[in-house]
């Protein structure tokens, strides 16, 4: 057996390295979900999430992993036979889609090659063409995690303003929230989607529904069957501070400071750290002559980047050998591309020299594995994040 020291260097695309503060802030004994101390706590995270989704609207919190909020999102707006709109951009459309079959909903799905994200025109063709409004909502995954490409909320929203489609819009940013912009509100979002264990910062272990008025009314008049998902009762018990059930009391601790660490950077500055560590991690890519899953120069993920290996090499062959020589976990291909990607997480509790460890320990692993490739990769990347404005000394304390 290989014993390794150091720190374990985890950079798949989530669950995502959780900071010491958070680690920290959950270290507290059991607390009486139904007391006013946890009120203050509950009224605390759901007005810090509100802050993050950048909605007035309620924020719905679950105790459970994103894809009990797929299925939350879901069961509050449908009822069986409902048609839906949804798009096949990678694994987790496609294991989205998957729940909505199980609910026997009517599913137009949009194909794609996994290389992009969803097809717009082809989204707003279909839409134009349903006169009858036969669709109830629009589905798409914001940051499909598996591919490392984009989909734009707002460009979807414009599509149904334009041909006056009264669909919802449901979104999916379970790896978008927290590492990239996102506005509930602003880009006219019906149901939105998100998980802990992204670019939240936190274990696994919490879901969300952010939801709007209009989404709240759908969800009054639906007959579809619900209990432990039902967007309503959450509602009235988030009204006095606290749940219908027995909360993730010590996951909460850990959100209220997650989100303190957020808003000491600035959403926005968290936005643009992403967004430069993708950039040098393409420019990794670049000079090693490999290709990025996401073939849009405009879809590109800021949260993590898919990286392929040439044709007759395994990817997951690869990634053993970092995990055994670095002690480094990278992202698995997954489904229709599996053996084909290994995917680079840059998401989360990260900063440059954690970057660069990561790229240094993939070039070394392509040297191992004798994968072809042209060396420097890391120096590349290290050319980018030299680009930033440095911090005049004058300024150093």
């Amino acid at each position: 057996m290989t014993v390794h020291t150091g720190r374990h260097f985890l950079q798949i695309p989530g669950p995502t390295n959780v900071p010491d503060r958070v680690l920290r802030a959950m270290d507290m004994p059991t607390l009486d979900h139904r007391g006013p101390e946890f009120a203050e706590l509950g009224f605390a995270v759901l007005a810090s999430m509100q802050r993050v989704f950048r909605t007035k609207q309620p924020v719905i919190i679950f105790p459970s992993s994103g894809t009990g909020a797929w299925e939350a999102a879901m069961v509050n707006v449908f009822a069986p036979g409902d048609k839906v709109l949804m798009c096949e951009t990678g694994q987790f459309a496609v294991l989205w889609r998957g729940i909505a079959d199980k609910f026997k909903l009517d599913v137009d799905f949009i194909p794609s090659d996994w290389r992009h994200g969803a097809d717009l025109a082809e989204i707003e063709k279909r839409l134009a063409a349903d006169k009858q409004h036969a669709i109830k909502a629009v589905c798409v995954v914001h940051n499909e995690t598996s591919t490392g490409c984009v989909t734009p909320p707002l460009e979807v929203r414009k599509i149904l303003d334009r041909v006056k489609h009264p669909a919802l819009l449901m979104v999916d940013t379970i790896s978008g929230l927290g590492s990239m912009e996102y506005e509930h509100d602003a880009w006219g979002i019906d149901v939105s989607v998100a998980g802990s264990q992204k670019g939240l910062m936190l274990p696994p272990g919490l879901g969300f529904n952010a939801v709007s008025e209009k989404a709240l009314a759908v969800a009054k008049t639906n007959p579809g069957m619900r209990s432990y998902w039902d967007w309503q009762e959450v509602i009235n018990f988030n009204k006095l501070g606290t749940f219908p059930y027995t909360p993730a009391t010590n996951l909460l601790y850990g959100l209220r400071e997650a989100v303190k660490m957020l808003e000491e950077e600035g959403l926005e500055n968290v936005w643009s750290r992403h967004k430069r560590h993708s950039a040098a991690t393409r420019a990794a890519a670049k000079v090693w002559g490999l290709e990025t899953q996401c073939l849009d120069p405009a879809a590109h993920s800021p949260a993590l980047t898919g990286v392929r290996v040439p044709d007759g090499f395994d990817a997951d062959a690869f990634r053993k050998v970092v995990l055994d020589n670095f002690d480094m976990s990278l992202g698995t291909g997954l489904n229709k591309v599996k053996g084909k990607v290994f995917r680079i997480g840059h998401i989360g509790h990260f900063n440059d020299l954690m970057l660069m460890g990561t790229l240094a320990g993939v070039e070394m692993g392509l040297d191992l594995a004798k994968i072809p490739h042209r060396s420097g990769g890391v120096l590349a990347a290290m050319d980018v994040l030299k680009g930033r404005d440095a911090v005049p000394m004058t300024q150093v304390a």
